[in-house]
């Protein structure tokens, strides 16, 4: 099937058929489970916010780099393992079998996870010295800090596992296509970080006790209360049987085939995140801080819309790619790469256009000093000129997996490492933590280009001109949204760099007229949105 360029995007709004109806309600459950991530990463804005003023940079280091080694395996968890090796089998165990089969091979999945997780956290609670000396040895240089690190990475390791437990709940409410209490329940985490935040330091100093403790408190209470979230749900669906181990089920074999190379792939892709970390830590105090809040920035589109996109997309490219129907199953990959460079694209140029304002609006107060601010904005242009690679990556990692090839992505994740290492060394001398943060994005271009290359040996139609006449448009509408922001900013005086009032109206001047310029062009994209908001109003 020919891949050149259509001469108009297929309006998204329109319905011609089952699958074009199936798009919709994609839309339509990304729109549920970005209204609960919403919530959560405004949430976690102020979770971040609170952390900055209220700890110093020694300890906000200190719980970065503790805290990265068991994120990294929730995140391999989450978004690798089981929504990537176990939703897909789940999927086809409920077509195949029905709810009943579904529900066996889930009690069985549980009990081999459980096993896991457990094994899995006691490993990082024993072992915690080691792994901070491989993974932060420069955390040496500074005195009390190593001790500090190793012991909240001690205490923050179970929260392994909480979020394994509560990301194979998350698959089979995915399954059910019951998204709420899956992007609701991340929120309880940043509730507990601004709880503890605020009112666990001061009692810690009084008992002599290191008021960093009070994060590690906080990571372990949000963690078990995401899973006690799902419980209601999963018990209506009942899928809350008692956890069985059982070895030898067809399905559960099946998911150790796919859980492997998934593991393998991503677990590379991750490394890059480890080896930051150690690239960090060989740098001054607060760079694993400006890192860390640079990064937090950037997934915040991310998680809005782009992952919600993702998790509400990938259900029906697996069902699709079961049932052979190849054509639907295109036009539903370039649809989800669509509506994720509608949100990614404009993100980036913002991140990029407004990056110092920006990090003194939110976070300029209290521990968190005008150095900081200046450095962290360094670290946001850096990863933020990537947001709209890694929205492109994930859409394409998802038809991967959906088309069960879990080597390509492997094999594409280890250039990537090589890439992201090459380009750390090469870029942190003249520039410090901001080279580590550019190598980020440097990797992430190589990553989305080999994954794009390969996908045409699987879906010979890839839609590539419709997805680039459509990001076209998209970049088309956020150039011109910087033009008019400039000029407005330009006319009231107000200064590109550490200025407040730059961002405080330089970001909504943004995205109003970034809208409206879409919706000049006629994106397609912004009409799909707007036919799904005006539907919910109804």
């Amino acid at each position: 099937m020919s891949e050149e360029p259509r001469a108009n995007n297929p309006p998204l709004s329109t319905s011609a058929g089952e699958g074009a109806q199936e798009r919709k309600r994609i839309a339509g459950r990304a729109g549920i489970v970005a209204a609960g991530t919403l919530l959560s990463r405004l949430l976690g804005l102020v979770r971040d916010q609170v952390i900055a003023a209220m700890f110093s940079r020694a300890i906000t280091d200190a719980f970065f780099v503790a805290f990265t080694l068991p994120n990294v395996l929730r995140q391999l968890l989450a978004e690798g393992a089981v929504q990537s090796a176990v939703l897909p089998v789940l999927v086809s165990t409920r077509e195949n079998e029905g709810d009943a089969g579904a529900r066996r091979f889930f009690a069985r999945m549980r009990g081999l996870s459980l096993l896991l997780l457990t094994l899995t956290s006691l490993a990082g609670v024993v072992f915690a010295p080691e792994l901070v000396n491989l993974f932060a040895p420069g955390q040496h240089a500074y005195e009390g800090q190593f001790e500090r690190t190793v012991t909240l990475t001690r205490w923050v390791f179970p929260y392994l596992f909480f979020m394994g437990t509560a990301a194979l709940g998350m698959a089979a409410l995915n399954t059910y296509k019951r998204f709420v209490a899956s992007s609701f329940a991340p929120g309880l985490l940043n509730l507990a970080f601004i709880g503890a935040s605020l009112g666990v330091p001061g009692w810690l100093l009084s008992h002599g006790r290191d008021p960093s403790l009070a994060l590690a408190l906080a990571v372990l209470v949000g963690g078990a209360l995401q899973v006690i979230a799902q419980w209601p749900s999963l018990r209506k669906i009942g899928f809350l049987e008692r956890p069985r181990l059982d070895l030898g089920d067809r399905a559960v074999r099946e998911v150790g085939k796919r859980m492997l190379p998934v593991l393998l792939g991503m677990g590379v892709y991750y490394v890059d995140t480890l080896l930051a970390r150690r690239f960090l830590s060989e740098l001054e105090l607060g760079a694993q801080s400006y890192f860390s809040w640079a990064l937090r920035l950037c997934d915040f589109p991310q998680g809005i819309f782009v992952m919600a996109l993702q998790t509400a997309a990938l259900p029906s490219l697996s069902r699709l790619a079961t049932r052979g129907e190849n054509a639907e199953f295109s036009a539903t990959f370039a649809y989800g790469v669509r509506l994720a460079l509608f949100v990614a694209i404009p993100a980036t140029v913002l991140c990029v256009f407004l990056a110092e304002p920006l990090v003194v609006l939110l976070f300029q107060r209290g521990a968190f000093d005008a150095e900081s601010a200046h450095q962290t904005a360094r670290a946001l242009i850096a990863q933020g000129s990537g947001i709209w690679l890694v929205a492109l990556v994930r859409q394409l990692v998802s038809a991967y997996y959906a088309l069960g090839d879990t080597r390509t992505p492997v094999l594409v994740a280890a250039l990537d490492l090589m890439a992201f290492v090459a380009a750390a060394l090469l870029l942190r001398g003249p520039f410090g933590h901001a080279g580590v943060s550019a190598a980020v994005s440097v990797a992430s271009l190589v990553q989305a280009f080999l994954l794009w290359s390969f996908l045409k040996r699987k879906l010979p139609d890839r839609r590539g001109g419709e997805i680039g006449l459509s990001a076209l448009k998209t970049l088309s509408a956020s150039v011109l949204a910087v033009g008019v922001t400039f000029a407005l900013l330009r006319l009231l005086g107000l200064p590109l760099t550490r200025g407040v009032g730059a961002a405080a109206l330089g970001a909504p001047c943004f995205l109003f007229a970034f809208l409206g310029s879409a919706k000049i062009i006629r994106s397609a994209e912004l009409n799909a949105l707007l036919s799904l908001a005006k539907r919910r109003r109804r």
